[in-house]
């Protein structure tokens, strides 16, 4: 997908694992960086950072925006930062789910850098990225709007065929309907759903199946 300027999206998918209540299990998930020529944003850090950064391809990451923090979203973004100087944002109500993966206040513990706010608008090659909580998968999670790209990145809140799990964790299937409902569906039918996992679906598409 791209747009004047440059302004495009581009994607990868890679492989690893989720663990959750004693549990894990292997995931794809995809990689999502949005931005043009000279710089980006890069949407959730799974897995493998040399993956992430051919994706990125030398740009300059402005931020790694995470929709939730379950570790295949999150995993390596402490080590992304370190390799591209791009501070981490999360919205807070996500901390429960972090601490499970790189810690809280104990020392050694690496936190994000930037809590994320609903509404909140961030600016990558020229065109603004809107944030909107998005509840029900995690507490913290979120989806970001591209009007200019006609797109919405949904992390793990909708998929092909309708709403993320909820069924561990800090998770709530009556929320995260009603996020979408809410939230989501409000945008235009044609909008792009860019998934945390699996392919692209329209917002038109998924009213049926929510």
């Amino acid at each position: 997908m791209s747009a004047g300027g440059g302004l495009r999206v581009d994607h990868a998918v890679v492989s690893g694992t989720f663990s959750l209540d004693g549990q894990t299990f292997d995931v794809d998930n995809n990689v999502w960086v949005v931005g043009d020529d000279e710089e980006c944003l890069v949407v959730d850090a799974p897995h493998d950072v040399d993956a992430i950064l051919q994706v990125v391809a030398g740009r300059r990451v402005r931020a790694i925006v995470c929709t939730h923090a379950h570790d295949d979203h999150v995993r390596v973004a402490p080590a992304l930062r370190v390799a591209t100087g791009a501070p981490i944002l999360l919205h807070p109500d996500d901390r429960p789910l972090w601490e499970l993966i790189h810690g809280g206040d104990e020392e050694g513990a690496e936190l994000w850098d930037v809590d994320l706010s609903d509404g909140q608008a961030l600016t990558v090659g020229g065109t603004t990225v809107t944030v909107i909580h998005t509840p029900g998968h995690a507490p913290g999670a979120v989806c970001l709007h591209v009007p200019d790209l006609g797109c919405v990145f949904t992390g793990d809140t909708l998929f092909e065929g309708g709403p993320g799990a909820t069924g561990r964790s800090y998770s709530d299937a009556d929320l995260i309907k009603e996020s979408i409902r809410s939230r989501l569906l409000g945008l235009p039918d044609e909008t792009v759903v860019h998934t945390g996992h699996g392919p692209d679906t329209t917002i038109g598409a998924e009213r049926v199946n929510v």
